[in-house]
């Protein structure tokens, strides 16, 4: 295994050791799946109220749109509220803990420690992924799923968490103060999501910057080749303006 490949799993194995270690962290995932099982549990007890009304319908929309689809939306738009919580401390607390000079001076690369520190989130964030499909297969012990839908519908939750942690992490980077660095990446977040909710045409150049708008076409099972585009481009983009702004700090000392 290359050096590269070490370090960043070293780094990624210290932020998850930090986050399990951490009451908020333990606090919001619990949360999470308070309400996803609430939400999932509401829309099964929804969709067995019509099941005999949907049998007479010549082609019914089936338990993972009526049940599933909604599990996943309010995962995105959960993430979308937690995430930035979870990545304020990721290098605003280094500051915060005077370790930032001992980073850049270390024999590490910037992208090592950028990486690392989204893969140690991103693998945290696969708890509440694996929740939510755990959730959806339940539903086989009394039925069939779209997997195909599911499937789709996962790629697109994995990618929404991947979008929110590179902002929040860039945004991160811009301050010392872990508080900040919440209110910074909440409010682009939410800002991109206004975007979507105050542009009337569905077809406008405004909601293609929406990163939930993306996620809702994975999420009606449309892996779309311009949303997956967008989505990877906007994780690229955050993660190397990350390790910029970080390779600017070792330049200037």
């Amino acid at each position: 295994m290359k050096v590269l490949d070490i370090m960043i799993i070293t780094i990624a194995q210290k932020e998850l050791s930090m986050l399990f270690s951490s009451l908020l962290a333990w606090f919001l995932l619990a949360l999470m799946q308070l309400v996803l099982t609430w939400v999932f549990l509401n829309r099964l007890d929804a969709f067995l109220g019509v099941q005999s009304q949907l049998m007479q319908i010549a082609n019914p929309p089936g338990v993972t749109e009526i049940i599933i689809t909604p599990v996943f939306a309010m995962a995105a738009l959960m993430l979308l509220m937690i995430t930035p919580l979870l990545t304020m401390r990721l290098i605003a607390g280094e500051y915060q803990n005077h370790t930032m000079a001992l980073l850049v001076s270390a024999p590490i690369s910037m992208t090592d420690i950028v990486l690392g520190k989204f893969t140690g989130l991103m693998i945290f964030f696969l708890a509440v992924i694996v929740l939510v499909v755990g959730l959806s297969i339940s539903l086989l012990a009394g039925g069939t799923l779209d997997f195909g839908l599911l499937l789709s519908s996962t790629v697109g939750l994995l990618l929404i968490a991947a979008c929110f942690t590179a902002l929040g992490l860039y945004i991160s980077s811009l301050t010392t103060y872990p508080i900040i660095a919440a209110v910074g990446t909440l409010g682009v977040l939410l800002g991109l999501w206004i975007l979507d909710i105050v542009a009337h045409d569905a077809d406008s150049l405004i909601h293609q910057f929406s990163l939930l708008k993306h996620f809702e076409n994975f999420n009606r099972g449309m892996i779309d080749s311009f949303s997956v585009a967008y989505l990877v481009l906007f994780i690229i983009t955050f993660l190397i303006l990350t390790i910029q702004r970080l390779d600017g700090e070792r330049l200037h000392g």
